[in-house]
């Protein structure tokens, strides 16, 4: 069941403007190429290693248009994991570098690339890049910066109401935020559960040292259930939030479909891979080729999966009603 943004609604005028700059920007660029024997510098910065399958994906795909890691592209990678302190400290290192590009993800990251350069060609890939302020808009970025929103906001929420929907008769759920997650969205996020007889409790951390005790406040408050929201950090930490969800039988709700796969309870939103392949990776090859940041418009994710791990669903002593298996694109059993 392919869900694309646009299914059944009349086109947002932003996302014209988007789609007609887009088309206006790329084609006369198309045929540039490579320029023979230049040696191009990326740098990157991310909660995840280089050779996460998302990563991997998109050089995969950067390579089919000539550049090779290792040949004639020179990767320069700074992977925090855990340590958000390092994001400062890294993103200075790599603006040293003479880098063609810096690839970032996640508003932290972002602003603290911002803040080293304003010349460097920025790709990031978040949430919101424009609602945080991190570009000027879709169709135009502005200054050094591109890339791609992932549509947080609106699946963060759309997620909740799945959650709600495959836990049945749940009255107590809990979210589970990074310290970046705005108070506006953490009240629409309550406001909505309320209005669904549901009671949520809130539980924001900084380090991944927070998330096993938010998660097991979580569990103390009543929560039936977990939402956890959109965020490469708690993406790269991913496995500590399922081992102890699992451990504490919480069902929980994450934003890629491949969590699902990975033994989530369930998942909905764009897949990482195809985001970095389709979409970052055509960006990041633009970038090198020379097209500047500001004419590269923001892309946004189109196509979103619900992904059911009926495995953990028994495991958890869940019975995810058989309406919402039937919707779901895949359902692992």
């Amino acid at each position: 069941m392919d869900q694309g943004v646009n299914r059944g609604q009349p086109m947002k005028r932003r996302e014209v403007v988007a789609l007609v700059t887009g088309a206006i920007v790329t084609w006369p660029f198309t045929a540039m190429a490579q320029e023979p024997g230049r040696i191009y510098r990326l740098g990157g910065v991310s909660s995840s290693p280089r050779d996460a399958p998302h990563f991997v994906a998109m050089f995969d795909e950067v390579r089919r248009s000539g550049f090779l890691v290792g040949q004639n592209l020179i990767v320069d990678w700074r992977s925090y994991g855990a340590r958000i302190k390092l994001i400062p400290e890294f993103t200075a290192e790599l603006v040293k570098g003479h880098l063609d590009v810096i690839l970032v993800n996640g508003d932290a990251v972002i602003r603290a690339a911002q803040e080293a350069t304003t010349t460097i060609p920025i790709l990031g890939i978040t949430e919101d890049m424009v609602g945080q302020g991190l570009v000027d808009s879709l169709a135009r970025p502005g200054r050094n910066t591109t890339g791609v929103s992932i549509l947080a906001t609106e699946l963060d929420g759309k997620r909740q109401e799945i959650l709600i929907e495959a836990v049945p008769e749940l009255r107590r759920m809990a979210v589970l935020a990074d310290e970046a997650t705005g108070p506006r969205e953490l009240a629409a996020l309550r406001a909505a559960a309320q209005a669904r007889g549901v009671e949520l409790s809130i539980h924001q951390i900084a380090t991944a040292e927070e998330i096993t005790a938010a998660i097991e406040a979580a569990k103390a408050s009543g929560a039936a259930a977990l939402n956890v929201l959109s965020s490469p950090f708690l993406y790269g930490n991913r496995q500590i939030v399922m081992q102890r969800a699992a451990a504490l039988r919480l069902p929980a709700i994450y934003q890629f479909p491949e969590e699902a796969e990975e033994g989530g309870f369930v998942a909905y939103g764009p897949r990482i891979t195809q985001v970095f392949r389709e979409l970052v990776a055509e960006q990041l090859v633009k970038l090198l080729r020379g097209v500047k940041p500001a004419d590269i418009p923001i892309e946004q994710p189109t196509k979103f999966e619900l992904v059911i791990n009926l495995k953990t669903a028994n495991a958890l002593g869940v019975t995810v009603p058989a309406t919402l298996v039937a919707r779901a694109d895949k359902v692992i059993e």
